[in-house]
């Protein structure tokens, strides 16, 4: 493992890493809001497997919908298909689940209309939703792992993330840099709040600090929101 890549582990992906304990905090709180998950089936918004056979809890059923390719041989209680569901047609004929879940994918399909239509399927698909996403003004960017890069402008964004040495894939070209960044877009809480006015919207803190967005609409009531600026 390269010195770079070791070091990207120790913040976002090994055992023990501040990203590994937060996901462990978040299953625990997503948990404590829906305490019939082993009972639920669960349209998944952009996610993949791997996340929910690393989970400490299991759905009745989950069902994988995402534009990259997922395994083949898959438990019989995760099924899993390429799609776009920002696609009105796309979503109509997915049918019913008792829960939406997504993390961390509303900020990459592509602009204000295409949430529109992401915000539109998930309200169609179930009657409870989990809908994860960093929150723009974290200090950190999330998915480089670089300081204030979400602020930057684009151009310099996609020349960065050639270099940056904590990118989880270093793009080779500039057409690469630039596919790279070019649909991330992190939303604010007042965006989130347009996107989801009647969810409850909930922060995940580091350190006192906003790190992530959750909207939720959930077998239990969350604890109250803290009112916050964007």
């Amino acid at each position: 493992m390269s010195h770079t890549r070791a070091l990207r582990n120790r913040f976002v992906d090994a055992e023990g890493s501040l990203g590994e304990r937060l996901r462990t905090a978040r299953w625990e709180r997503f948990r404590r809001l829906f305490p019939g998950i082993e009972g639920m089936t669960v349209v998944d918004l952009g996610g993949t497997a791997d996340m929910w056979l690393r989970a400490p809890l299991r759905a009745r059923h989950v069902h994988l919908i995402n534009l990259e390719p997922h395994p083949a041989d898959l438990p019989d209680w995760i099924t899993a298909e390429n799609a776009d569901v920002t696609d009105p047609e796309v979503a109509a004929k997915l049918g019913s689940y008792d829960l939406v879940f997504s993390n961390s994918t509303i900020e990459h399909v592509g602009g204000y209309s295409q949430r529109r239509r992401f915000v539109a399927a998930v309200e169609q698909l179930a009657p409870l939703h989990w809908i994860q996403t960093p929150y723009r003004y974290f200090p950190v960017e999330p998915h480089f792992v670089a300081p204030g890069f979400q602020f930057l402008p684009l151009a310099a964004r996609a020349r960065l993330v050639r270099h940056w040495p904590l990118t989880h894939s270093r793009p080779g070209s500039a057409e690469e840099g630039m596919a790279a960044v070019i649909n991330i877009e992190l939303l604010t809480r007042t965006e989130m709040r347009h996107l989801f006015p009647h969810s409850t919207l909930l922060s995940e803190r580091v350190l006192g600090v906003t790190k992530s967005l959750t909207a939720v609409r959930a077998e239990r009531a969350p604890e109250p929101a803290a009112a916050s600026a964007d």
